[in-house]
């Protein structure tokens, strides 16, 4: 999932900036979540520090504040250096800036075009969710699920376990920032799944590498994040074998 931000001192621009956003991810079904808006660069960037996932960043440049957007970027780059900035000003002779300080910019958006920036904002979006899925699957195991409409690819190392749901044919899917209810079995998850998540009960999937001890007493996994699963006793000797985190 990407996280997005925005960062404009101006109110009512700032709403419509969040507006054309939070119905840009609706009605194209995006992997993402506004996370924060604000006029206050400083708290931006508080936020940025604690956040562990890539972000989308759109920062007015002149935000009446001892750090500009160009300088907030340079700060962002070093929590979040994969994540995707794009300027929106109503000065276009700044966009020279963008390369002095080295901020690699996606796009830089002009204010004085609603319409044209609306359409702008849209398709950065559509491209940081596109490169994002690239880059992720090209140094990342990923799984990618389809539900509600939408492709959703999430990390190896962010799956702790699948369970199966109360609804037929569903499993739900136990990763680090979220739980996705979706279409399939355990005997299909099994077979398509690598050697990293082993079946340790009829209803769960585990993955071993983020295994933190097991209770072969009371049969239940403990995992990295708090949550536990079931383990049945024919798997029990199997996992005791394993060494954890």
């Amino acid at each position: 999932m990407l996280n997005i931000f925005v960062c404009e001192d101006n109110t009512i621009q700032r709403q419509s900036i969040v507006q054309i956003i939070q119905n840009a991810v609706l009605i194209e079904e995006l992997d993402m979540q506004l996370v924060l808006d604000t006029k206050d660069p400083y708290m931006l960037l508080k936020k940025v520090k604690t956040s562990q996932n890539t972000g989308i960043y759109f920062l007015d440049i002149d935000l009446n504040s001892n750090m500009n957007g160009m300088k907030l970027a340079q700060q962002i780059r070093l929590f979040d250096p994969r994540g995707f900035i794009i300027f929106i000003s109503a000065h276009s002779e700044l966009s020279f800036m963008t390369f002095q300080y080295r901020v690699e910019a996606m796009d830089f958006i002009l204010k004085d075009n609603p319409a044209e920036a609306k359409v702008k904002i849209r398709e950065c979006l559509l491209n940081a969710m596109e490169r994002y899925t690239l880059q992720t699957n090209k140094t990342h195991k990923v799984y990618t699920i389809e539900t509600g409409g939408r492709k959703i690819s999430i990390d190896h190392d962010d799956i702790f376990f699948f369970e199966t749901s109360s609804n037929i044919h569903k499993v739900i899917l136990h990763a680090k920032d979220r739980q996705i209810e979706f279409s399939s079995t355990m005997k299909g998850l099994t077979n398509t799944l690598d050697d990293d998540f082993v079946r340790c009960h009829r209803s769960f999937l585990a993955n071993k590498n983020n295994i933190k001890e097991v209770d072969a007493k009371k049969r239940i996994i403990y995992f990295t994040n708090g949550e536990t699963c079931l383990m049945s006793t024919r798997m029990m000797k199997g996992f005791c074998s394993y060494r954890y985190k």
